[in-house]
């Protein structure tokens, strides 16, 4: 008898195992390059048809806050047919999320601002240097991130990129300066909403009560971050809005103008939901990669489909800043060696 409850014995843990590892392994690879191929894809077409809109009217605002709209509305239909679990939140949980979504509204306005008011090429190049701005901000805010210093090294080839990309030949340095702003704002709103809201989003993830997993984590932040685009709307372009809004519906027709905004709305909220899972499922850092490839994809498609120029210099500065947050991305994932337990 013992031989034959050893061998049970030995049986059971090894399908434990198997089960386990099983669990362990996670996605397949094939959902994951589903994910990547919806990401991209809706990142695309959310930089032309968010160029299209913004061309179109200028009330940059407005546009902004009117496709963070069309998110809300999927979210509501989502909860309200039970496709989705609706969020379980607390009032402390709420007001966790307000200063995310307030720095997730200044990020994605500064996106739409600065390529509404240069090239949308330009806007990727500056947004390159994201990771300058996280590093700095890891420095500032607790809890500290250090990173190792080859992490550091990496920001000089993404600055040094994004300075030469603004040199042009027989110009010198050409910049457009209010483009630059709005996108060196939404770096440091990216940076700000990654420093401060990790540490909130796996606390709600963590509970299970709460229902809130990565696509219902980024509806709330939606829905908050509507909710602060709204007063800029007013402050900055109410006075106008009417007026720009009548001169783009008589040069190129309402139906247009609501169709860009639309669709850019749609698949800024469908990237983005794609772009949250994938994360949850590989981790920061190699969707960090990823979302250097990306750029890439996007100055080459706005080049091309809108005639953006792209001259030598802007091209070997922007190849430069790319691959530097690249190599920046792979450094910041190296760790100091664990210290070895005492006997």
């Amino acid at each position: 008898f013992t031989s034959v409850e050893k061998t049970v014995s030995k049986s059971t843990i090894t399908s434990t195992n198997m089960g386990s590892n099983a669990a362990a392994s996670g996605p397949s690879s094939l959902k994951l390059v589903g994910l990547v191929a919806a990401w991209y894809a809706g990142n695309t077409l959310y930089n032309i048809y968010n160029k299209k809109a913004t061309n179109m009217i200028h009330a940059h605002w407005f546009v902004a806050a009117a496709q963070l709209v069309v998110g809300v509305v999927w979210s509501m239909v989502m909860w309200g047919t039970g496709m989705r679990k609706t969020p379980n939140l607390t009032a402390s949980d709420i007001a966790a999320c307000v200063p995310i979504g307030l720095f997730a509204c200044l990020a994605h306005a500064g996106s739409v601002l600065a390529m509404g008011v240069g090239a949308v090429s330009f806007a990727q190049i500056v947004k390159a240097c994201e990771p300058a701005f996280a590093a700095v901000i890891g420095l500032l805010l607790p809890p500290i991130d250090v990173k190792p210093m080859l992490a550091y090294a990496m920001l000089i080839p993404i600055v040094g990129g994004v300075g030469l990309a603004c040199v042009k030949e027989g110009k010198g340095v050409d910049i457009n300066v209010t483009a630059f702003a709005w996108a060196s704002m939404a770096n440091m709103a990216a940076a700000l909403k990654g420093k401060m809201g990790g540490s909130v989003t796996k606390s709600l993830k963590g509970d299970k009560s709460k229902n809130m997993d990565s696509a219902n984590v980024y509806a709330v932040m939606n829905i908050i971050s509507f909710l602060f685009n709204v007063p800029m709307v007013v402050i900055a372009e109410m006075d106008t809005l009417q007026v720009e809004w009548d001169k783009a519906t008589a040069e190129h027709g309402a139906q247009a103008l609501i169709i860009n905004i639309a669709l850019s709305g749609f698949f800024f909220y469908i990237y983005n939901e794609f772009a949250f899972a994938f994360t949850s499922n590989v981790g920061a850092v190699t969707s960090s990669v990823l979302n250097t490839a990306k750029r890439v994809i996007i100055i080459v498609v706005s080049s091309i489909v809108f005639v953006e120029p792209m001259e030598r210099n802007t091209v070997i500065g922007s190849a430069i800043a790319i691959g530097g947050t690249f190599a920046y991305s792979m450094a910041s994932k190296k760790k100091s060696a664990p210290k070895k337990k005492k006997a």
